[in-house]
């Protein structure tokens, strides 16, 4: 089922409101269309004890006022583009720089800042509890080239699933890399870091990133290093390691090439459990990429729900995607949307319990 209320108005005068999706077993997200952003999510522990397991805010104005992207679909293109230039069919495109000389997350003002229309989806009586968002990004919108036509849709399941389905069109030759940016913590948002997480990525390869987190165009492999997660591991285990990609990110914060990505096919690129609550997370996609992010730069200065201040390390991220920088990395699977193509994307958020 699906509820709605007010949420706030934006300074501009848009009207935002709060959609709760919910399902029989009491799972519970909320999500605003400011955003596109997945404002709460409720799921049970060991023992059936529900909490709140994304980092995020109590109101509007704080959403308006954030920098740290909480739970915001991410677009048009996510994380970093090298000096905020590529080139596109032997056009040189510029965008906006908004991380010192570089490009990030679409910009200044990129799809986690603007009011998206929504509409109910699957109201059906057995449907699950769905809500559909559109939202038209404009030729030359942050330099982007190319009037993209942007649809998102959150569905949560009645096995405890909350699946994301972004697809795009546009008229002009773009690209176009789309994600989510929750940052969870299974313990509770708020309760704690996430060191005693534990962690197993479904990948072989990472992608190794400068002092300014740009890749280096290498491919490397993740065995013999703190970045091999293909066996469950904890989040803290090496992450204080002397190795000097950890040592540049001030911990994790690295794209993984996803092993068994095929196009168009879900994949299970992660699976996360907190032992203390027996909650468990696995992150399934249809991306060839994901960007494992520790919040290293969470310090306290975020105040969210309830005033709980976020520590360094209170939440971690996951974000499927292309990689960064693909615009520039011939090498790197191509982000690329040409007029007549249609950009589709998939991810699920499948919560459990262990004993």
């Amino acid at each position: 089922m699906m509820r709605r209320e007010v949420f706030g108005t934006t300074p501009e005068g848009h009207a935002v409101e709060l959609y709760f999706l919910s399902n029989r077993n009491g799972v519970e997200a909320a999500i605003t269309n400011y955003g596109a952003t997945l404002v709460s999510l409720k799921v049970p522990a060991r023992g059936g004890k529900f909490a709140d397991v994304v980092l995020g805010y109590d109101s509007l104005d704080q959403y308006v006022a954030d920098k740290r992207y909480f739970g915001a679909t991410i677009g048009r293109y996510a994380n970093r583009i090298a000096n905020g230039k590529f080139m596109l069919d032997g056009v040189a495109c510029t965008l906006a720089r908004n991380r010192g000389r570089h490009h990030l997350h679409g910009g200044n003002r990129g799809f986690n800042k603007v009011v998206w229309e929504p509409s109910e989806a699957g109201t059906g009586d057995d449907a699950p509890a769905a809500l559909h968002l559109k939202y038209l990004s404009v030729d030359g919108e942050e330099g982007y080239p190319g009037n993209l036509a942007v649809e998102v849709t959150y569905t949560l399941t009645s096995d405890d699933k909350l699946e994301i389905e972004y697809s795009a069109t546009s008229d002009k030759t773009t690209i176009v890399n789309l994600t989510n940016h929750s940052y969870f913590n299974l313990a509770g948002e708020g309760n704690g870091d996430i060191m005693r997480h534990r962690l197993m990525i479904a990948a072989e390869y990472f992608t190794p990133a400068d002092a300014n987190l740009i890749p280096t165009g290498e491919l490397r492999c993740v065995a013999g290093t703190p970045f091999d997660f293909t066996r469950a591991e904890g989040i803290g285990t090496r992450i204080n390691n002397d190795d000097e990609q950890l040592q540049l990110a001030g911990g994790y914060d690295h794209n993984f090439v996803l092993s068994d990505s095929k196009v168009g096919t879900v994949i299970l690129a992660a699976r996360v459990h907190d032992p203390q609550t027996g909650r468990q997370l696995e992150v399934w996609t249809t991306e060839p990429g994901i960007q494992f992010y520790g919040g290293n730069f969470l310090d306290g200065s975020s105040r969210g729900k309830g005033g709980k201040a976020y520590e360094h390390r209170y939440g971690f991220c996951l974000e499927t995607q292309h990689f960064p920088n693909s615009p520039n990395e011939p090498r790197f699977p191509s982000t690329v949307l040409r007029p007549g193509e249609l950009f589709q994307s998939k991810t699920i958020y499948a919560f459990s319990t262990t004993s």
